[in-house]
């Protein structure tokens, strides 16, 4: 093995951009984080030779598989490795591929590993923090589960105690339909496999076997198994959203599954909301904020919002602070470091030299001042007509206080400037949360009390009746009814229904009887809220009371307010309540 490796030309580049999904809007933090040398990092990221050791810890600190990024032209043979023996793995069972999860179980035994293979729908927190390696079979079945959504999320957060523990090998059974846009997020920056169940297994079990031995963190990108990550990105990029408000021909149904493509015919506009923001983002200076429960449709608005501004000429940003980093988190300056390179990666100016200058210059002035300097004398200047710059999940802040005190006074900021300096008119925000912000904000200093307010609502009976027409569905006034006296006009559940209707040919009277039940189409969405309530005793206190009695329920505020961002109740005044009988039932079973 050589004293030392360097980066082939090849990988610089996209070497460099894991720094920021990894959490390390600079050299310096990664330096700092791993108590090396800045000048080693330097040396490490311009394809220049570092000692071998530090090359490794630089590679797991990114997420990246040395072996794929070494130029090991001088070293013809530096690839092979030792057998790795007795890794702990875990395998996610697809319960379409049972047979297939059983022989690859009974391979990795027999070359002494240690599997589990948990059941169906079961959260896998401790498995995931014992394991090395976590398998994931996503079948056609589990494209859309939440539960598995939650997990990968859980490994990615593990990943910032343990670098790349346990390592994703993430393999595609038979999957003709995308991943959701929840799942594509996450999974970034991590090499999937498609494999062809008719093939023979043998052929897959010995690839994985391979990558066992050489200790692999991830799956080879340059595999004929690989899928390519620029032709997922491209999936529905260069869509065109229908402008008439005429009812849409019936399309073949799709899964819900996080946000609704800007094409789906199955977006169902709550007018006038969107026409009233698509008339408010198109002036200077416009602020916009969006809240509602998880998965009542905030993403999908703010796509649309972002695609009208760009039709108009404006550069549209989407950036989403669920996905940031657990490390970005420490302070105000990690922060809104992260936060500029962010959206200068987005909008193809991402420049090392300039953000440098502006983090040296926070030290002296503030992070505040710096990142304001950062948009007024470098990133507005670049952009000839306007940025239109749209902030998913801030309720992640509000974790932070500190940070939450310094960037919402920030964007208050900001929208304050565009009244007195053109400048600033060219940056318009739109601003999409949860909850309710319980946290305390100088009321000067927060963008919680300008701009316009948009609460989306659930369908209404007439919303609910034409997406049933769009699902070919040809219900009755009655039958509405009986679905929305389930689940509400919960945009989520009532897709789903008519999805599994649709195309399994399930009777809704089946559908109304199960619905509460494990054999019912939404056992993975309830067990989902169960798994995250049980992690925070307090909330399960909390919803016990609320499903216990028939009248609405007065709770502590930061209680009220966290249930219903979860989407499970809804406030009447200061008092709570089921947000539909579906959760009433299901929580009632489990909780009482």
């Amino acid at each position: 093995m050589p004293r030392s490796l360097f980066i082939h030309a090849q990988a610089i580049t996209a070497v460099k951009s894991s720094l920021l999904r990894n959490g390390f809007p600079s050299q310096k933090l990664l330096s700092e984080e791993l108590g090396i040398a800045q000048s080693t990092v330097s040396n490490f990221l311009n394809g220049k030779p570092v000692d071998y050791v530090n090359f490794i810890e630089i590679c797991r600190a990114l997420g990246q598989e040395w072996r794929d990024i070494a130029d090991f032209q001088d070293y013809p043979h530096s690839k092979e490795v030792q057998q790795g023996i007795g890794f702990n793995i875990l395998i996610s069972e697809s319960s379409l591929q049972l047979h297939l999860s059983q022989q690859l179980q009974d391979a990795l035994i027999a070359a002494n590993h240690h599997v589990s293979i948990p059941g169906k729908n079961t959260p896998l927190n401790s498995s995931l923090q014992q394991s090395d390696y976590w398998l994931i079979l996503i079948s056609q079945e589990s494209v859309i589960s939440e539960i598995l959504l939650e997990d990968v999320r859980h490994a990615k957060e593990l990943h910032q105690i343990t670098p790349q523990k346990p390592a994703i090998l993430p393999i595609c059974l038979d999957l003709n339909t995308p991943l959701s846009f929840d799942l594509l997020q996450l999974l970034q920056g991590i090499q999937l496999w498609q494999w062809n169940c008719t093939e023979n297994p043998s052929i897959l079990i010995s690839e994985i076997l391979q990558i066992l031995t050489e200790c692999r963190t991830s799956l080879p990108a340059n595999h004929k198994l690989a899928v390519e990550w620029s032709a997922i990105r491209k999936i529905g990029k260069e869509a065109i959203i229908p402008t008439s408000e005429t009812p849409l021909p019936v399309a073949a149904p799709e899964l819900p599954e996080g946000q609704v493509e800007l094409i789906s015919h199955f977006y169902i506009n709550r007018l006038p909301i969107e026409s009233l923001c698509y008339e408010t983002i198109s002036k200077p200076g416009a602020l916009i904020r969006i809240k509602a429960p998880r998965q009542m449709g905030k993403t999908s608005l703010m796509a649309r919002i972002l695609h009208h501004a760009e039709r108009e000429g404006s550069h549209s940003v989407a950036l989403s602070l669920q996905l940031a980093n657990q490390r970005v988190f420490a302070n105000s300056d990690t922060f809104l470091q992260w936060f500029c390179a962010s959206i200068s990666m987005e909008l193809g100016l991402l420049n090392t030299e300039q953000l440098a200058k502006y983090a040296q210059l926070a030290e002296i002035i503030g992070s505040n001042q710096s990142c304001k300097a950062y948009f007024e004398q470098y990133l507005l200047p670049e952009i000839p007509t306007s940025i239109t710059l749209g902030l998913d999940e801030v309720d992640r802040v509000f974790q932070s206080p500190e940070i939450a005190d310094d960037f919402f006074g920030l964007l208050r900021s900001l929208h304050e400037e565009a009244k007195r300096r053109d400048i600033w008119k060219k940056l318009r925000l739109v601003v999409v949360h949860s909850t309710e912000v319980y946290i305390p904000l100088d009321i000067n200093k927060s963008p919680f009390n300008v701009g316009l307010p948009i609460e989306l609502p659930e369908f209404n009976g007439q919303q609910v009746a034409e997406l049933a027409i769009r699902h070919g569905l040809d219900w009755p006034t009655n039958q509405v009814e009986q679905l929305m006296e389930l689940v509400g006009g919960h945009p989520y559940l009532i897709r789903l229904a008519m999805y599994r209707i649709a195309r399994h040919g399930v009777t809704l009277e089946e559908l109304l009887k199960s619905a509460p039940t494990e054999a019912g189409i939404y056992t993975d969405h309830l067990r989902r809220h169960l798994w995250n309530l049980e992690k925070y005793p307090e909330l399960i206190v909390a919803m016990r009371e609320v499903v216990r009695d028939s009248i609405p329920v007065r709770l502590p505020s930061i209680h009220a307010f966290k249930l219903n961002s979860m989407g499970l109740v809804t406030l009447r005044g200061n008092d709570c309540m089921p947000r539909c009988k579906l959760y009433q039932d299901y929580f009632c079973d489990r909780l009482l």
